[in-house]
């Protein structure tokens, strides 16, 4: 794990300079911090989670270029969908992680979400998978370091209705299928993860009923 060199500069001047170089690169619209960092909740040791908004064909060679040591994905390796790519980072002894976010499908989200509509995709280490309006929460959250970026007014009334009940549904489900064909058998880790993925589908729906 790397840790910032005494030296280094001071964070607000790091993460100036990044954000700089990140909105220099072409199509790129706006940058935003997101994670425990935008939130005031970060440890001294945590990592800056960076998004990208970009309009129109974003070439991940461009990022690079800057020089930063790390893993840099082509868009599309994390699955495709909202979380489309990104990559792992340290800079100025600093890990830094920067996701692509499609400015289009952005906004086409947002849409979606005031009309209570969305998808769950699947993604690496999220039981559950993740729900499209996942992206439209972190333009609540996130704090805009470069350009502009749609604010959602709050959490719309029809997606606090259809994601608690399908989150609920998922749960009950996934739960009911356990109880009926896996510890019957004694699966023990099919159960445990049934037990472990409707745990998270169940906080999805309280946190949609609860509006957040």
């Amino acid at each position: 794990m790397p840790h910032p060199d005494p030296g280094a500069r001071p964070d607000a001047d790091f993460l100036s300079a990044t954000a700089d170089r990140l909105a220099a690169l072409p199509t790129v619209r706006a940058v935003a911090l997101g994670g425990s960092r935008a939130q005031g909740t970060h440890r001294p040791d945590s990592d800056w989670d960076l998004a990208v908004y970009y309009r129109g064909p974003f070439d991940p060679a461009d990022l690079r270029a800057l020089g930063w040591p790390g893993e840099v994905s082509e868009v599309g390796d994390w699955g495709g969908g909202v979380f489309n790519g990104g990559a792992w980072l340290t800079v100025d002894g600093r890990r830094v992680d920067v996701h692509y976010r499609d400015l289009d499908v952005v906004e086409h989200e947002l849409a979606e979400a005031e009309r209570g509509r969305f998808r769950v995709e699947p993604l690496l280490f999220h039981l559950a998978g993740i729900p499209t309006y996942l992206i439209v929460a972190e333009l609540a959250l996130n704090r805009v370091l470069r350009g502009d970026l749609p604010r959602p007014p709050g959490y719309p009334e029809p997606l606090r209705r259809t994601a608690a009940e399908h989150w609920g549904g998922t749960a009950r489900a996934t739960l009911g299928y356990a109880r009926a064909n896996h510890a019957p058998q004694g699966r023990l880790t099919e159960t445990a993860g049934a037990l472990a993925t409707a745990a998270a589908q169940a906080a999805h729906a309280v946190l949609a009923a609860c509006g957040r």
